[in-house]
């Protein structure tokens, strides 16, 4: 299992979510995606998300700048 970062801070949403899109594909099965953001949906986005791809969101922590959103893949 690997964990693939993504920093998404100061990008506005949806943007974030069309990082995360993007990298999707290229990310295994039992891998984790963790991405930082701080766009003021960034949290709502990343959960509807994952809701519609059947991704598991395991954590959401503060970072000081923002958060940071796990997600098994």
């Amino acid at each position: 299992m690997a964990i693939v970062n993504l920093d998404a801070r100061g990008l506005k949403c949806p943007m974030p979510v069309l990082k995360v899109v993007s990298l999707a594909p290229k990310i295994p099965q039992g891998d984790i995606l963790e991405v930082a953001g701080d766009c003021p949906t960034f949290e709502q986005d990343i959960r509807r998300w994952c809701e519609r791809e059947s991704k598991t969101m395991l954590a959401v922590n503060t970072d000081g700048e923002g958060l940071v959103i796990k997600i098994q893949f």
